[in-house]
């Protein structure tokens, strides 16, 4: 018997697959229980949240995960750009120049592993583009391009430099006036490993959470060495895995535009923004990260989409040396599949 979970990952479809044992039984733990797998689907942040464990009972199971399903409910409060109450909105509406505002330990965590990533990028993941993702949301909306006039005004409120962060401290300063923070490209990777770390404290090992596909993996189903994670043709973000990987105890993330995309004077721009353009990208693509956590996987999944293969594939390596990628492009009629040598490694044959 097998179990399927799949889900549109910004235009790239993840399958996660599970299966018992050919009898339908189930492993026991190490304590001697029995094991049973549960499933469990709720939105939070705005897209679905899927959690699968393996336990004991029913509810060791519910009670681990209503607290993981809580975890992502805290950490939306903090983190959301769309909620004019949250601790992000807030900081970026009452913020100083040059005023150090102490934050919590979980946006300033967010915080600290944008402006790594960011460095590391050199500006291709970048954080602070809200003033440039308001006139791409428009775009987007309207089928128009901004005016060179109103890119130059948002580029101006517009980089990680210009956000100052003290681990000692806690506190975040801004240097510049109008800056807006989004954190779109790296919260749901943090929830999601903030949620099996909770499922963790709740004595479940075996777990496996898609935040609306960006997935992170505990200690794969019993008896199994691995998780199977399936990633879709570039072009059919809702069809058939073409690919599975046999993944544990990690991350893995997928940017893509093959569902959120518009067309403007014959030009296809995806909804994934370049920070330096404040424009979306036009080379049609899909890049999946496999890293050591969510957040880390999902800011570079957007890092490596902005830089393309050239740049992004020896900038990912020199950063976390750990994480493995894959990038499928099309241009024109033409596809290409570039396969770092970890990630080939981790494809099921």
């Amino acid at each position: 018997m097998s179990y399927r979970i799949s889900m549109a990952v910004l235009g790239v479809m993840l399958a996660v697959l599970t299966v018992r044992q050919a009898d339908g039984s189930e492993h026991s733990s190490t304590e001697g229980e029995p094991l049973q797998r549960f499933e469990f689907l709720q939105i939070r942040m705005a897209i679905p949240v899927r959690i699968t464990v393996y336990a004991a009972d029913e509810p060791t199971a519910n009670q681990a995960t209503q607290a993981a399903y809580a975890r992502f409910k805290q950490l939306d409060r903090l983190l959301s750009h769309y909620d004019p109450d949250s601790e992000l909105s807030q900081l970026c509406k009452q913020a100083v120049i040059g005023e150090p505002v102490k934050v919590s330990e979980e946006l300033f965590t967010v915080l600290a592993t944008a402006e790594r990533v960011s460095r590391q990028s050199e500006g291709a993941f970048d954080v602070t583009v809200g003033p440039l993702m308001d006139l791409w949301r428009r775009s987007r909306r309207t089928a128009t391009l901004p005016t060179e006039s109103e890119l130059t005004d948002a580029r101006q409120r517009v980089g990680y430099h210009h956000v100052s962060l003290d681990p000692e401290t806690q506190t975040v300063t801004f240097q510049r006036n109008g800056l807006r923070l989004d954190l779109g490209g790296i919260a749901k990777g943090f929830a999601a490993d903030e949620a099996l770390r909770v499922l963790h404290e709740q004595g479940i090992e075996r777990a496996l959470i898609d935040a609306g596909g960006d997935i992170v993996a505990g200690a794969p189903p019993p008896g199994k060495e691995h998780w199977l994670i399936g990633i879709a043709p570039l072009d059919s973000p809702d069809g058939a895995a073409t690919r599975f990987l046999k993944l544990s105890n990690c991350a893995v993330a997928t940017s893509g535009d093959a569902a959120q995309f518009v067309e403007i004077d014959g030009t296809r721009y995806s909804h994934i923004l370049d920070p330096l353009t404040g424009l979306g990208l036009t080379t049609h693509s899909s890049v999946t990260i496999i890293a050591k956590d969510g957040m880390t996987a999902d800011a570079w999944a957007s890092a490596v989409s902005v830089l393309g293969a050239k740049r992004g594939l020896p900038a990912l390596s020199m950063a976390e040396p750990t994480a493995q990628t894959s990038i499928v492009t099309r241009i024109g009629t033409k596809i290409t599949q570039i396969d770092s040598s970890g990630f080939e490694r981790l494809v099921v044959e």
